[in-house]
């Protein structure tokens, strides 16, 4: 039995903590009902126990929100509070301890790799900046979506070195992008070289601190504590199981930091805002590097750089086993969602994020209502093989042929009823108007496109994944 003082503790804690997230949740009720329904369907659908949701809209959080069960043994409800691990999240940060070195003139991104490791494959060929953009060429010590008998027993970074980055790269540096883990344990090394002390020292000087990020933790010692989640794996469909823990030193400068959703949000804004570095600092964090033929490489350093329905989006996703995350900033928009999950090799993050961003979006005029019912209405048809030909103009109805109806049928049908249709983008296009809209499903999310001419009649329809 709790004392009563015990009692009254947990009764005001559990005040302040309600009177912090109606606070915190400033976001439309219709917009937040979207997102607790966004989130609930996709632990649902992808069996995920939990996960933890921060949204940035105007450069504030206005939404933080955790779902499902933190542990399962007992169930465990999940909390805002509780830390998850983040996964290659913690790239990005790696990336910008380089960044401010630069700045400090500690180091530059154009440094060979040999200046301050010589001993590795090509030392004097690889530099830093393809280290973080993944374009150096060494291996990936850790492709698999699971834990190896091996990294379950300690290890140091220069043994990873050892093993990973003294054998012939991958391909030549600058000449193709494959993702490798190894490349973070090289910039970590270089990192803490340069900047005389451990980097998650540095990080916590640099950055943690001055964004009063307070949740922070290195997993690469050992696991979360008990007031923070469980992470969990399953063997294809089977039951839910604890997942084993690397070992440490797996995970440094590569995925060893764990946090709240909102603590990941903070630093999402600072993005936005470009609060620690120099503009010129972030235009290289944030600019796509490119390879030498000139083909694009989609990454930046530590980030997928890409483009958004139109948007620019500066993007990653994070895997440790037992858990997955995701973050996307719009920085331009000034939105960013963080989400935070407890199972490995699972896609609810992903869904949970990309389903609440064109809630963010949404681009509304006084015909929105009225035209998304209409074009929920058409995709319902094409379900079952049918149009209303009155809504469309002469080219809209060739291309509506009846192998054309046949497939929409055939692809659209058995993806069952459609669980939300809204309006994620209104623009103008060779003299119409094109609407873009964010069609979830039970198990899909697609996005489907109107071109509507002045008439009023439609042009085209179309139906593509999301």
């Amino acid at each position: 039995m709790y004392r009563s003082s015990t009692v009254l503790s947990l009764f005001f804690a559990f005040l302040a903590l309600s009177v912090w997230a109606a606070a915190q949740n400033s976001l439309p009720p219709e917009v937040a009902q979207k997102i607790d329904t966004v989130a609930a369907d996709a632990l649902k659908s992808t069996g995920v126990p939990a996960a933890s949701v921060a949204v940035v809209k105007n450069g504030q959080i206005v939404y933080v929100k955790a779902y499902g069960n933190a542990k399962l043994d007992p169930p465990t409800p999940a909390t805002p509070d509780m830390r998850f691990s983040i996964g290659s999240v913690s790239k990005q940060f790696t990336a910008t301890a380089i960044l401010m070195l630069q700045e400090e003139g500690k180091l530059s991104l154009d440094d060979k790799v040999g200046k301050y490791l010589p001993d590795l494959t090509r030392a004097n060929e690889v530099t830093i900046r393809q280290l973080l953009s993944h374009t150096s060429g060494y291996q990936d010590y850790w492709p698999q979506d699971y834990v190896m008998p091996g990294m379950l027993k300690p290890v140091d970074a220069q043994a990873i070195l050892n093993t990973w980055a003294k054998i012939p790269l991958d391909f030549d540096p600058g000449t193709k992008w494959q993702y490798s883990n190894t490349n973070y344990v090289i910039a970590g090394l270089i990192a803490e070289k340069a900047a005389g002390m451990p980097l998650l020292d540095y990080l916590r000087r640099k950055v943690f601190v001055p964004l009063d990020m307070k949740s922070i933790t290195d997993i690469d010692k050992g696991r979360l504590t008990e007031s923070d989640p469980t992470g969990y794996m399953r063997y294809a469909l089977g039951p839910l199981r604890k997942a084993p823990k690397e070992g440490p030193g797996w995970l440094f400068a590569a995925g060893e930091l764990a946090m709240t959703a909102s603590d990941l949000a903070k630093w999402d804004i600072s993005i936005i805002d470009q609060k620690l570095m120099t503009p010129a600092s972030y235009g290289q964090f944030e600019t796509e590097v490119v390879l030498k033929n000139g083909l694009g490489t989609g990454y930046g350093l530590g980030v997928d750089v890409r483009n958004s329905s139109g948007r620019r989006l500066i993007e990653h996703s994070g895997e440790v086993s037992g858990f997955t995350s995701e973050n996307m900033v719009f920085p331009d928009e000034r939105v960013a969602i963080a989400v935070l999950t407890n199972q490995d090799a699972a896609g609810a993050a992903s869904a949970i994020a990309s389903g609440v961003a064109p809630l963010l979006f949404t681009t509304t005029d006084a015909e929105t209502p009225a035209k998304t019912a209409q074009a929920r209405a058409i995709f319902e048809g094409l379900q079952k093989g049918t149009i209303d030909r009155s809504l469309f103009t002469s080219n809209a109805n060739f291309y509506f042929s009846d192998q054309a109806l046949q497939d929409f049928a055939s692809s659209l049908g058995p993806l069952g009823p459609i669980q939300s249709f809204t309006q994620a983008g209104k623009s103008l296009r060779g003299g119409m108007v094109l609407r873009v809209y964010s069609v979830r499903l039970a198990n899909k999310n697609l996005r489907a496109w109107t071109f509507e001419m002045p008439d009023g009649k439609l042009e085209q329809y179309q139906v593509a994944e999301q």
